[in-house]
């Protein structure tokens, strides 16, 4: 009976050997044979591998399951120390292709090597300091995982060629937020391909977070995919190794025991990965606000980055992200059932299957009237809706969502969990069940002119926590300073003096 392992780095389980690549054999040793080894003889090994020079840097690992349920004849992996080439990597996809499930999810990283693994995935029994856990769990959960921890990165590069050759279809290209738009046909092929960053920093945290990240996408992707119950075929690797980024150097040994795990070129490269990103963003395209028109003119917009919505179900929050479904392009919400006038707003967002519910509505509410005590006019976000299946669940939000009736309402974050700005109408009102979170959010539903937004009254107080911080230290330092002051001004003089040149001044005791 197969043994399931506990961790990322027991299923990486290979036989070693010292060979003409004993730098390869001995990374998998340490990797593969944890439960065999003694804690100090795998630390051994991890530090003898970092003394071996040669081609160690120039292969990448690839780790290929199948959704729950589904398997696949084992398939031997290669022997200890083996490079996977070109050629025997088509062979081992070929053979999985044939046999198992032709919808394929391929996560493919810029740079990654076995040492990501060794350094991240909670070795030596520190379970707790894994950043592999969503991906842990689909090897766990898979009955037939393949694990090639040394694949020639030329290799690595050619499996997207591959695997369009085998499947004769073309990859698309996808990010986890688009990927519920896709309805997938166990029938008909599929190779999406999702993109993961690797960073290099001087410091080797920030590559621990941004693989942290990778995985929770891996984890995003995957329940998407569940939740379509189509089968379906992973494979993890990457395009290049980072043993550059993250190796651990006898050079770096010899300058002292922190400067062992330095990265090199680290600067660099870290300020090279923000303008990519920042690149990236200014290419992003820039999606335009939904508009409700009342005739031939706007009255209702409304605006943002972020829009979930998430339900409690079996003590787990389920979440869906219903900006693919309301922002881009081509995309064209429904709005049946808004309405406005010079007094009352009402945007009405119509959805379908959204977390199990076939009908299910986003509703903006509000109103404006006129304040004796401002003297002028202020319109409020009275109330968010959510109406699913005959059921509706109401959000207040005009005791801190308003602006001027002539303005625009803005906030970095509206949610009714997180410094809330939204509560549930009652105690017993199903919004106790459902999270809402609106990013970068804006809406205006009154005054509306020309189709854009108008001045927008931001959520951000002028007095910000670290303002008032600031503040009252100020205030306390003043109140230290003016009491040192008083002291020092309450002190009084002698009102006598010895004089060394006469006799010595005598108090008697009576007085």
């Amino acid at each position: 009976m197969r043994t399931r392992q506990t961790s990322l780095v027991l299923i990486l389980r290979h036989v070693t050997s010292l060979d003409v690549t004993c730098c390869q054999s001995l990374k998998m040793a340490t990797t593969g044979h944890l439960l065999r080894i003694s804690a100090a003889l795998a630390v051994f090994l991890g530090l003898l591998s970092t003394l071996q020079t040669g081609n160690c840097d120039e292969q990448v690992p690839l780790i290929l399951w199948t959704s729950e349920g589904i398997s696949l004849p084992s398939q031997s992996p290669p022997a200890a120390g083996h490079i996977v080439e070109q050629q025997q990597l088509a062979a081992y996809l070929e053979k999985a292709l044939n046999e198992g499930p032709r919808n394929v999810v391929l996560f493919l990283q810029d740079k990654m090597s076995i040492e990501d693994f060794t350094m991240y995935g909670g070795a030596f029994g520190n379970k707790q300091d894994s950043v592999f856990p969503n991906l842990e769990g689909a090897l766990m959960s898979s009955s037939s995982p393949l694990v090639l921890p040394a694949v020639s990165w030329p290799a690595s590069n050619a499996v997207i060629g591959q695997l369009q050759d085998q499947l004769d279809t073309s990859p698309l290209y996808m990010d986890p937020e688009t990927l519920s738009q896709l309805r997938l046909n166990a029938s008909s092929p599929a190779l999406l391909v999702f993109r993961l960053p690797y960073g290099i920093g001087a410091d080797l945290m920030s590559a621990k977070e941004i693989l942290s990240g990778n995985d929770e996408v891996i984890g995003q992707v995957l329940s998407t995919m569940k939740t379509q119950s189509v089968p379906y075929t992973a494979i993890y690797t990457a395009l290049r190794p980072s043993r550059e980024a993250a190796s651990l150097s006898i050079e770096a040994g010899l300058g002292g025991g922190r400067s062992l795990l330095q990265a090199r070129s680290g600067y660099k490269e870290r300020q090279r990965e923000r303008e990519r990103q920042r690149r990236i963003k200014e290419k992003a395209e820039i999606y335009g606000p939904v508009e409700f028109k009342e005739g031939e003119d706007t009255c209702i917009l409304m605006w943002a980055q972020g829009l979930t919505v998430s339900i409690l179900r079996s003590g787990s929050w389920e979440v869906q992200d219903l900006k693919p479904l309301t922002f881009g392009k081509d995309v064209r919400p429904k709005l049946d059932g808004s309405r406005c006038d010079k007094t009352k707003a009402r945007l009405v967002l119509n959805y379908e299957n959204v977390l199990r519910h076939r009908d299910f509505k986003l509703i903006f509410v509000m109103s404006q009237r006129h304040y004796k005590v401002s003297a002028r006019r202020w319109f409020t976000l009275d109330a968010v809706e959510l109406e699913y299946d005959g059921t509706k669940a109401t959000f207040n939000g005009s005791r801190n969502i308003y602006a001027p009736a002539e303005y625009s309402y803005r906030c970095e974050s509206v949610t009714n969990y997180r410094w809330p700005l939204l509560t549930p109408r009652s105690s017993k009102d199903p919004a106790n069940q459902w999270r809402v979170s609106f990013e970068d959010f804006q809406i205006q539903g009154f005054n509306v002119s020309d189709g854009d937004f108008s001045y927008a009254s931001d959520c951000a107080g002028f007095f910000s926590p670290g303002i008032w911080m600031g503040l009252m230290t100020s205030l306390l330092m003043v109140l230290v300073l003016t009491y040192g002051l008083h002291m020092i001004m309450q002190l009084r003089t002698m009102d006598r003096f010895d004089d060394p040149k006469g006799p010595a001044i005598s108090v008697p005791q009576t007085e």
